[in-house]
């Protein structure tokens, strides 16, 4: 018996540290999970995220753009110590009035007042005459592709900038308004996603403002002084408040003033080929009524030179001021071959018919000038809208108007009508050519909703008190023989006229809002949608709807008499 029980005591001697060891491992096995565990979910994770690829900057002298509060794939580019932007991206970013004159290598940016024009490569500008210098190339060419200096835009455009490194980033700000920031707590880390496992964009120091730029459950999507975009738990923020952020106003930007007239606009086009059309004046002008201005087709591109054919004439202004009518000059490009692209695309050539279309008006006394340039190409639109900002400067001096007509966009073409609103005057709707000679459908030449949709399209885009409808004083009388379809235009009465002679059955159609007219004569059917006091009534009644600055028409003298008192009853409402 007592062997037995030295054999059992032997035998849990041995046993104990097998227990021992096996209760070490199971506890050491569960510390290690617990480890693992909390490691995994409760651990926050201290590996730093590659910057250079956060910020996607690769390359030397490249870096990165955070616009307001936003990273933009857009960058900067480092050249002799001052950093550019691409020319198209700082058109689109920050200022799109720069244009760039690819034919003779020059910049030109104009403001309300002036004119600055920089040679590629040059640390200066010119503006009246006087050269002004900087301490760094304005712009650089490389490979073809144009650069631009931000500290030069500057000037001109109302936007900070500022540069981090480590890597190279640019924080710029050209937007303003109230923003919420807070104070990190303790010391903590901005991450690049809501998660304690995130990469660590950047450590951030007690007390250190950061700006919030969304709120969620357990996190903040911020933004640090030096530009870094990331996450931060809510719990390491304190003393969260909206502040209103500090605009900059510092660049030359002169006021676009206009001229405006206090009464509604009544103008019609004076069709003139010849100096001895000038001696239809006082004949087509008589009875007009309200009519305040004419606009006689004096000027006209000729050649690609620059210059034009001048058909003006001093006693006729005169005529028009003894009747205290405005005289509006047309300038044209539809009257003589000219390539417009090849003269409005060099600023010399701008720059000379300026010059020469105010000395005219100096001249002669106008009271204005409409452009009147008709189909521009894709590669002509943004030359042309320089040549109106500069145009525009130059009336504006002399205090007279510039109005521009356009095409109604109703038919999709569009010559910055948003920039012209911002600079011209008045902008003139053609709101006619619905329909046209060399179409391929017979129809309105006006109807009433074409004219609708047109205005609410330039609506978008300009101050209705800067637009003026254009409506037509002439009808299309539309021929079909066979699968040949052409059209002439004749004026009210001569379509009057037309319909009398060859007895054409005429209803008013609801849908155009005009008399029409149909026949069928001698296998060739007639067809005319009829501009008359009724047509022309309806268009100034929808007109006065959007409270339009006035009404034009094309062409005087092309009108039927009954007109006149609709339209003064227009212009009086």
């Amino acid at each position: 018996m007592k062997r037995k029980k030295r054999r059992m005591k032997q035998m849990k001697q041995k046993l104990i540290p097998v227990i021992v060891a096996v209760a070490l491992i199971i506890i050491i096995a569960g510390i290690t999970v617990c480890y693992e565990m909390w490691n995994k979910y409760f651990n926050y994770a201290n590996t730093q995220a590659d910057l250079n690829q956060y910020f996607n900057v690769s390359t030397e002298g490249e870096a990165a753009i955070v616009l307001q509060n936003e990273l933009i794939d857009t960058k900067a580019y480092l050249h002799e110590g001052t950093y550019y932007l691409k020319f198209e991206d700082a058109k689109e970013l920050l200022n799109h009035r720069y244009y760039y004159d690819s034919n003779e290598g020059l910049l030109v940016y104009t403001t309300a007042t002036d004119v600055y024009i920089s040679t590629i490569g040059a640390g200066a500008y010119e503006v009246n005459g006087e050269l002004v210098y900087e301490d760094h190339p304005i712009t650089y060419l490389e490979d073809g592709q144009l650069y631009i200096s931000l500290e030069h835009m500057r000037r001109f455009t109302n936007f900070s900038y500022e540069v981090f490194s480590d890597p190279d980033r640019i924080q710029i700000r050209n937007a303003w308004g109230d923003v919420e920031i807070g104070e990190v707590k303790d010391d903590s880390a901005v991450r690049i996603k809501g998660g304690i496992k995130s990469d660590v964009l950047r450590h951030v120091d007690k007390g250190e403002v950061v700006t919030i730029l969304e709120k969620m459950d357990d996190w903040a999507r911020v933004k640090t002084s030096d530009a870094i975009i990331g996450y931060i738990e809510n719990d390491d923020l304190k003393d969260i408040k909206v502040t209103t952020e500090v605009p900059v106003n510092d660049a030359i930007a002169p006021e676009y003033t206009c001229v405006h007239k206090d009464y509604r606009i009544n103008m019609a086009w004076h069709a003139i080929y010849a100096e001895s059309g000038n001696e239809t004046f006082d004949s087509l002008v008589n009875g007009t009524g309200t009519m305040s201005i004419i606009c006689p087709t004096w000027f006209a591109l000729d050649g690609n030179d620059g210059y034009f054919t001048d058909l003006s004439s001093a006693d006729y202004v005169k005529r028009a001021h003894d009747r205290n009518m405005e005289v509006w000059a047309v300038l044209d490009n539809v009257n003589h071959p000219v390539e417009t692209y090849q003269v409005l695309a060099y600023t010399s050539k701008r720059r000379r018919l300026v010059a020469d279309i105010m000395e005219r008006v100096d001249t002669l006394g106008l009271d204005g000038i409409n452009l009147d340039f008709e189909l521009l190409k894709s590669d002509t639109i943004e030359s042309y809208i320089e040549f109106v900002r500069e145009m525009s400067v130059e009336c504006r001096k002399r205090g007279i108007v510039l109005s521009v007509d356009n095409y109604s966009p109703e038919g999709g073409a569009n010559f910055g009508l948003a920039e012209q609103g911002n600079v011209v005057d008045y902008v003139v709707i053609m709101g006619y050519d619905e329909h046209w000679n060399g179409g391929d459908t017979a129809g309105s030449v006006a109807s009433i909703g074409f004219v609708e949709r047109g205005i609410n399209l330039v609506m978008q885009e300009v101050p209705e008190e800067k637009i003026i409808n254009a409506i037509p004083f002439y009808t299309r009388v539309w021929k079909t023989n066979g699968s040949e379809l052409t059209s002439e235009a004749l004026g009210m009465e001569k379509t009057a006229e037309f319909i009398r002679t060859y007895d054409i059955p005429v209803e008013w159609d609801d849908t155009t809002c005009q008399n029409y007219g149909e026949k069928e004569m001698n296998g060739t059917l007639y067809q005319v949608w009829i501009e008359d006091a009724r047509s022309i009534e309806t268009k100034l009644t929808v007109m006065s709807k959007y409270d339009l600055a006035g009404v034009a028409e094309w062409q005087l003298g092309m009108e039927s008499k009954d007109i006149w008192p609709v339209l003064d009853a227009y212009v009086k409402h």
